[in-house]
């Protein structure tokens, strides 16, 4: 299925039904008074996450979506049925954002969550109500009130403990692939991930983490050069960044250091709560240097960086190392579960950013 992260919507709250205006009457009983019904509430639209949903395709083509409206009221005091109640199911992770006003209106974070997105309109008043000592005989009514009527923008940033990021080709989909049941798209040429996917880690029963892999991101992207910038909104959830930098690029002018300085200077350009985040650093394609010439070429690496950071050296596709770092990330999300610092950007935790 093609992924859907955004989508534009206009909803409509079902209006309320109109007032009646009536008497009674029966034989015998002259005079019988007023007995106009109220109208019923028009139905309003819901929002409710859902976790067996993933994207938001439906809503790129669906873009109109309107509550039932109320029935009218009727005599003999019978009130107008309210108006059926339009939930719409969408993927865990969606911000919903009002388009007039810029306000957000939910944030589904949760399965099962639900949120008031465009209430139903009020029914109309029945001559009943009006009725008095002086007025014993009131033809006025009331006409049910329109519902509520926006546009609105649906962004789905997806929920994952961890987030990769890096240029196009750094292993990434081969790192995703070796330790999670995802199965990305692998291929020697860039841009070969066009959508987040999504893999789950478990390393003993009961715990496990997600971790999640993004299209690679090249020098620009914040201002929509490349792939990245349209799916840098999914690594604003995530606790841990793993950088991962390829140490054997095959381009021959190409510099590890100078590609991971431009990097975090894009994720600090989209949003600094993104260069705040809890950053690793993980050099990939270890098993192509020579063993005896490993530790030398890490430890200049990470001079140059200037990062105190903690630092992996792994093989994403001989598998080298990668054990090492699912356990240390599994260690770390548990600490920080333990000490309830979850917020996104905590400064406590975060890594010391390339100068």
């Amino acid at each position: 299925m093609k992924f859907i992260d955004e989508a534009r919507i206009e909803l409509l709250g079902g209006r309320g039904g109109d007032g009646c205006a009536s008497f009674r009457r029966e034989k015998f009983i002259p005079k019988g008074g007023p007995d106009g019904g109220d109208g019923g509430r028009g139905g309003s639209v819901w929002a409710i996450a859902d976790r067996n949903i993933n994207t938001l395709i439906d809503y790129r083509y669906a873009r109109k979506h309107a509550a039932g409206n109320g029935e009218s009221g009727r005599g003999a005091d019978c009130y107008g049925a309210a108006g059926a109640d339009l939930e719409l199911r969408m993927p865990v992770g969606t911000v919903i954002t009002d388009e007039a006003s810029g306000a957000v209106l939910a944030d589904l974070a949760l399965h099962g969550q639900r949120a008031l997105l465009a209430r139903g309109g009020s029914g109309g008043l029945g001559n009943l109500h009006f009725k008095s000592s002086t007025n014993r005989a009131p033809r006025q009514k009331t006409a049910g009130q329109a519902g509520e009527h926006r546009w609105v923008r649906l962004e789905l940033k997806v929920l994952a403990d961890v987030g990769l990021l890096g240029l196009p080709n750094a292993g990434k989909s081969t790192l995703i692939a070796a330790v999670s049941n995802a199965r990305p798209k692998i291929a020697d040429y860039p841009f070969t991930t066009l959508h987040p996917h999504l893999g789950v880690v478990r390393l003993q029963a009961g715990s496990g983490f997600v971790i999640a892999d993004i299209p690679g991101l090249i020098e620009g992207a914040a201002e929509g050069a490349g792939l990245g910038h349209q799916f840098l909104r999914h690594l604003a959830r995530t606790r841990l960044l793993l950088h991962v930098i390829d140490v054997c690029p095959v381009d021959p002018g190409a510099d590890p250091v100078r590609d991971a300085r431009a990097i975090v200077a894009e994720l600090k350009r989209y949003d600094p709560a993104l260069q705040r985040k809890p950053r690793w650093l993980v050099f990939n394609k270890i098993d192509l240097v020579p063993e005896e010439d490993r530790a030398a070429l890490i430890a200049g690496l990470r001079r140059r960086l200037r990062s105190s950071a903690p630092a992996f050296a792994i093989s994403a596709a001989t598998g080298l190392g990668c054990r090492e770092l699912m356990w240390a990330i599994q260690r770390f999300l548990s600490d920080r579960t333990a000490a309830g610092k979850t917020e996104v950007g905590d400064p406590r935790f975060a890594a010391e950013v390339d100068q």
